[in-house]
């Protein structure tokens, strides 16, 4: 299954078999944002065809293929892949597209709402600032745990 990562935010855009269809809400769910972007590399998988680069395309955005067997040219993605296998897939026993496609959705707003990330200062990409924490009438903080995918994940905030 593809998924597309914005560089600059590591926010995760994650698409389905039906790639043109995709590529075009994509770019719609882009929005303005969508004039900062210069290029969309992507591997030489069959399901990209004309008609999904020609999305792109329109937009003035190039699309570079990556070379054959390289999977390091397009790092970021392939290991945003493996960051998705390792914390959900993993844990998981997927029954069908739809489950999958309701876990792949799960995961992804945990990865772009609540899960930190390095190279934004362990912000996620969808949070501009670290929450405040508050004491609760000179009690410590208290922490609330939710638990995603049956327990798979557990996201952890500050008590209002």
């Amino acid at each position: 299954m593809p998924a597309f990562l914005e560089h600059g935010t590591r926010r995760l855009h994650p698409t389905g078999q039906w790639a043109v269809r995709q590529a075009r809400n994509l770019a719609a769910d882009f929005d303005t944002r969508m004039e900062s972007l210069r290029f969309m590399p992507r591997d030489r998988d069959t399901k990209y065809t004309e008609a999904f680069d020609a999305v792109f395309q329109s937009e003035d955005v190039n699309v570079l293929l990556s070379a054959p067997r390289a999977p390091r040219m397009n790092a970021h993605c392939e290991r945003v892949i493996g960051t998705i296998r390792r914390e959900a897939l993993n844990h998981v026993l997927i029954v069908n597209e739809a489950h999958a496609h309701h876990v792949l959705g799960r995961y992804q707003d945990h990865y772009n709402g609540h899960r930190p990330h390095q190279a934004r200062d362990q912000l996620p990409p969808d949070v501009s600032e670290e929450p405040a924490a508050e004491r609760q009438h000179g009690h410590p903080y208290k922490l609330l745990r939710t638990r995603i995918l049956g327990e798979a994940i557990n996201e952890y905030r500050y008590a209002a």
